[in-house]
């Protein structure tokens, strides 16, 4: 009867088909033994279910689905093969022995099929065999367990989960874009917040971020979609939303395009990951300035010295004095010094900061530079600024301005300003000195004024150059101020 020599092929020949319910071989209906040709050459998985027995017959294919319960179910009721799901399947195979097929792309059952409970899948049809008259014979099945593949995909699940947590929590803007319009598929907080909490998701980037086009960045991503080459960008300038009142302003970013491909290889889309290095270049820009000026004054710390030993033996009464004051000057020159290079970690008041600037530049007996102002305490960072800045104004005055003369004198001030009282106004005014002009190019001095404070986050600075005198308006908030970063 059989063409085959599978292994259930040979069952099927040395089963002793006498002595089952379904009889001889040689009595059995046309319709049998053509599905048993067709399932026993046949590399599909398949099964047969005859009789009111429902006496089970099945390939190669099917038996690799059985476990340890292979050879032992060939030739017997459906029932003993598959007794520990049996109440999943019994409504499936009574609609079938009913007259009524089915079809199924996942089935889940818990089989004992190897000595343990595992969880399998399986996608198959359960089609009823009539004869001639229409009566139901029994049922043909054609399967494929594909336990496997719902492991795949659920790894697969997981893994894309995993990875969308770990960008979640990354520090780093992160967002995915699909497809060759680059429709935003994930953004996470950061990418959210540095965009100004904008709704991106399913939206294509240049319509959802106008600014990328703006900036070209979206030919940029079709050249990486249509290469498949990664792309990096180092402080690209662009106009974003910053908040959720869609308030506007020049961002620096520093970007990195990866190519997304499918498990096909082919292009699927891109991972863009980007940060804001706005202030920090800002903050590096600074600190190079303030590293030149530290230089320059490393380079005039022997004329200070000498200026200062000049003045104190000018006014010095005996030589006993004379080296008094010329060594608390020094002693205080050194600590202003060390402040500088230390960030102000010394200093935490206004009132401090300015005692030691009037300290080095001004005469205790005859002081020239008039003080006024609250309390006021002061961070780290804009201490080293406004020391610097100090130090410089009070320079330049005992070179070329108010200071220069017997006869100046300045005024310094501060106070709290605005509406809410949220910043804080610093106010040098000269006054009696030479005639004053603005100088034709700014020097190193006048570049670290115009910096203004650090650590703050809006910070003016004024310079005017009065005929009667040189007047500086720092004005800056107050939180940035008095708040350690």
């Amino acid at each position: 009867m059989l063409q085959s020599t599978s292994e259930c092929a040979l069952l099927f020949q040395q089963f002793d088909w006498a002595s089952s319910p379904l009889g001889p071989v040689d009595g059995w209906s046309p319709e049998l033994r053509t599905l048993v040709d067709v399932t026993m050459n046949s590399l599909q998985p398949m099964l047969i279910v005859w009789g009111p027995e429902q006496i089970i017959l099945y390939n190669d294919g099917y038996a690799r689905m059985c476990g340890n319960r292979h050879p032992g179910g060939f030739g017997h009721p459906f029932r003993d093969l598959w007794y520990d799901i049996w109440d999943q399947v019994d409504p499936i195979i009574s609609a079938a022995y009913a007259g009524h097929g089915t079809s199924m792309d996942d089935i889940e059952f818990i089989m004992h099929r190897n000595g343990f409970p595992e969880e399998t899948h399986f996608a198959f049809s359960y089609t009823p065999v009539r004869d001639p008259t229409g009566a139901v014979l029994g049922m043909f099945c054609a399967c494929t367990e594909t336990t496997a593949d719902v492991r795949l995909r659920r790894e697969q699940v997981s893994e894309r989960e995993r990875l969308l947590r770990i960008f979640e929590l990354s520090p780093a803007a992160t967002a995915a874009l699909t497809g060759p319009n680059h429709v935003f598929d994930f953004a996470n907080a950061a990418f959210a917040a540095m965009i100004g909490d904008r709704d991106v998701i399913g939206r294509p980037a240049a319509e959802a971020l106008p600014a990328l086009a703006q900036a070209g960045l979206i030919t940029s991503l079709d050249a990486v979609y249509r290469s498949g080459m990664p792309l990096t960008a180092h402080a690209m300038p662009l106009m974003l939303e910053t908040d959720s009142a869609h308030t506007r302003g020049k961002r620096l970013i520093d970007l990195i395009c990866q190519p997304m491909r499918d498990p096909s290889g082919a292009m699927a889309g891109i991972l863009l990951q980007t940060q804001d290095v706005t202030e920090q270049l800002a903050e590096e820009e600074h600190r190079n300035l303030l590293a030149r000026e530290l230089a320059h004054r490393l380079k005039n710390q022997l004329a200070m010295v000498q200026a200062i030993v000049s003045q104190t033996l000018r006014s010095a009464g005996d030589i006993t004095s004379a080296r008094r004051a010329l060594g608390d000057r020094l002693a205080v020159l050194g600590a202003a010094h060390d402040m500088i290079i230390k960030g102000g970690a010394n200093t935490s008041t206004m009132a401090e900061v300015v005692a030691q600037m009037t300290q080095v530049h001004d005469d205790k007996l005859a002081p020239r530079i008039q003080v006024d102002g609250p309390p006021l305490r002061i961070a780290a960072r804009p201490t080293l600024s406004l020391s610097l800045i100090l130090h410089e104004l009070a320079t330049n005055a005992s070179k070329y301005g108010a200071l220069s003369v017997p006869s100046g004198r300045v005024q310094l001030n501060w106070d709290l300003s605005g509406p809410n009282r949220d910043r804080v106004e610093i106010s040098w005014t000269e006054h009696a000195g030479p005639p004053v002009a603005m100088p034709q190019a700014d020097g190193t001095g006048s570049k670290l004024i115009k910096a203004g404070l650090s650590g703050t986050q809006d910070c003016q600075v004024e310079i005017a150059f009065h005929p009667m005198g040189l007047h500086c308006r720092i004005c800056a908030d107050l939180k940035g101020f008095e708040s350690e970063h």
